[in-house]
């Protein structure tokens, strides 16, 4: 299959048969286009396992907004989306809103977000959430290539801020592309799938 061709003024574009979300976008353009292979690996197969405590890694720094440490996971040709998500009749073949994205995220943009929060600009975290992601249903795939992995997951995150605010949460599924290097696994692509067409959370300043 070609490479699709993108209108660079646009992020987003519909998708395809057959392509990932991050063939849609122009940041997801270097991103890895690795696709799931045969059935869910065993629970208690190695890589399973080191990807299912990347994962729970992952929450605790998410949680203790460790970003810096956080970034760290993510591989320099990283595409991080979510797409908008749309409620349609049974059939129609699509449940995202074609060309939309509450998140379309490379590694460059993903640490100024990061960096944003150092600053006194950020007044969406100022006081800071306190925020918990609930992490289950993991399932691994193996793919093509050895060194990479697709992980399937569900996250629930609590956020509460302030003492008056009522606190909030967001149910989503998640694709993850993981790519081996050297010792590590790292994230190399994320598909947030929210389970929500309108989202209630007061805004989006955190990350799933």
């Amino acid at each position: 299959m070609t490479a699709p061709q993108h209108d660079r003024a646009g992020g987003f574009r519909r998708l395809g048969r057959g392509e990932t979300y991050s063939e849609q976008s122009v940041l997801g353009d270097h991103a890895a286009r690795d696709r799931r292979v045969g059935s869910t690996l065993p629970f208690n197969d190695e890589r399973h396992l080191r990807a299912h405590q990347l994962l729970v890694d992952e929450a605790y720094l998410l949680d203790a907004q460790a970003y810096g440490e956080w970034l760290d996971l993510f591989t320099d040709d990283v595409h991080y989306v979510m797409p908008v998500r749309v409620s349609t009749a049974l059939g129609t073949g699509y449940d995202s809103s074609p060309g939309m994205a509450h998140f379309d995220e490379n590694k460059y943009s993903l640490s100024r977000r990061v960096a944003r929060f150092r600053t006194e600009h950020a007044w969406t975290e100022d006081p800071p959430s306190r925020l918990r992601h609930y992490i289950t249903n993991v399932r691994t795939f193996a793919t093509a290539k050895d060194d990479h992995l697709i992980v399937d997951s569900a996250e629930l995150l609590f956020r509460s801020r302030g003492d008056v605010n009522e606190a909030a949460t967001v149910s989503c599924g998640r694709e993850d592309l993981l790519r081996r290097e050297g010792d590590r696994w790292k994230i190399a692509r994320r598909t947030i799938f929210i389970d929500e067409s309108v989202i209630r959370m007061q805004n989006l300043a955190i990350f799933l």
